[in-house]
C-alpha cells in the first residue's frame, strides 16, 4: 500500500516528468535542435547518369523568438555546407504564429534566405501562411509581400510555372505550384469557402519534353492527382505533425491525416517526400519531430 509520502512524491515525479517534456518541446526541440533528413532514390522515367542533390527547406515560419533572421541565416549556411546541386523553398516563410515577441519582417527572412547558394540556383513557391498573413493579396490577389521580398533578392517565385534545367548536359525540369489553400473564407474577402490558386494542369503543360519532372507543392495533398510523369514530388506544410510519437502524429494539417504527414511515400509507383520544416505555427511546440533541412540525392 501506496504512503502518503510515497503518493505526494509520486504526483511530484509526474509533474517534473510533464515539466521537463513540456521544456523540452517547448524551449529545446524548435530552437536549438537542426537535423538533417537525407534520402537517395531513383524514380520511374529518372534520366540515366543524372545525378542530382536537392536541398530543401520549408516552412520557415520567420519570428522571434523562434526563428530569427539570424537563425535562418545560420540555416541557410548549414544547408550550403551540404552542396547540393540546386537548392528549393518549399513555402511559408510568415509566422503562421501568434505566440511571438515580434515579426520578423519580410525583407529581414528575405535577406537571410539571399546568402543560399548552389550551382543551379534557388527556386521557391508560396505556402498558405504567406497568402494568409497579406490581407491586400487576400482582397485583391496579385503577389503577396513574400513574392515580392523574394523577387527583390534575386530568388524566383514559381506560381503555376515550369522551368527545364540542365546538369552536365541533361535536362529536368521544376514545376511549381501556386498554394491550394491560399485564399481564406469570410464575409470580409467575399468568399464562402477557401480557395486554392493551384494549377497542376496547367503547370505540367509547360513541359515541353521528356526530361524528368520535380514538382514542388507545399502541401502534400495534392499528390494523389499527381501523374506518373512526375518523378518526385517535394512538399512540407504538415511539419511532420509538429508532435510525434511512433511514428505518427495525432494532429496532421492534412485531409489524409498521416498518410502524407512525413518522410518519403510510395504509392503505385510515384514518389513524394514532405519536409518535417523548421519553424512551428500554431504554437512553438515541437516533440520527435525536430527541424530538419532535406537532402535528397537522385539518380
Amino acid at each position: 500500500m501506496i504512503t502518503r509520502r510515497g503518493f505526494f512524491k509520486l504526483v511530484g515525479g509526474g509533474i517534473a516528468g510533464v515539466m521537463s517534456l513540456g521544456g523540452y518541446a517547448f524551449a529545446y526541440e524548435p530552437l536549438a535542435r537542426l537535423g538533417i533528413a537525407r534520402y537517395r532514390l531513383t524514380p520511374p522515367g529518372w534520366t540515366p547518369g543524372l545525378k542530382l542533390r536537392v536541398v530543401a527547406l520549408a516552412d520557415i515560419h520567420a519570428c522571434e523568438p523562434w526563428m530569427s533572421a539570424n537563425r535562418i541565416t545560420a540555416i541557410c549556411h548549414r544547408a550550403n555546407e551540404l552542396e547540393g546541386d540546386v537548392t528549393v523553398l518549399l513555402g511559408d516563410y510568415a509566422s503562421g504564429m501568434n505566440m511571438v515577441t515580434q515579426y520578423v519582417h519580410s525583407s529581414q527572412w528575405s535577406k537571410a534566405l539571399a546568402t543560399l547558394q548552389a550551382p543551379l540556383g534557388v527556386h521557391a513557391i508560396m505556402g498558405n501562411h504567406d497568402w494568409w498573413e497579406d490581407r491586400t493579396a487576400q482582397k485583391n490577389g496579385g503577389m503577396t509581400f513574400g513574392h515580392r521580398a523574394l523577387a527583390d533578392v534575386g530568388i524566383p517565385v514559381y506560381g503555376n510555372r515550369a522551368v527545364r534545367l540542365e546538369k552536365d548536359g541533361r535536362g529536368f525540369w521544376f514545376a511549381g505550384l501556386e498554394d491550394q489553400l491560399a485564399l481564406l473564407p469570410g464575409r470580409k474577402w467575399g468568399r464562402t469557402r477557401m480557395l486554392g490558386l493551384d494549377d497542376l494542369d496547367g503547370t505540367m503543360a509547360q513541359v515541353t519534353d521528356d526530361a524528368p519532372v520535380i514538382l514542388l507543392a507545399h502541401e502534400p495533398d495534392i499528390f494523389p492527382r499527381v501523374p506518373e510523369r512526375v518523378s518526385l514530388t517535394l512538399s512540407g506544410h504538415t511539419h511532420g505533425g509538429q508532435i510525434r510519437f511512433l511514428g505518427r502524429s495525432p494532429i496532421v494539417p492534412s485531409r489524409y491525416g498521416n498518410r502524407y504527414a512525413y518522410g518519403h511515400i510510395v504509392e503505385e509507383g510515384r514518389n513524394i517526400i514532405v519536409s518535417g520544416g523548421l519553424g512551428c505555427s500554431i504554437a512553438p511546440v515541437r516533440f520527435g519531430v525536430p527541424p530538419e533541412i532535406v537532402v535528397i540525392d537522385l539518380g
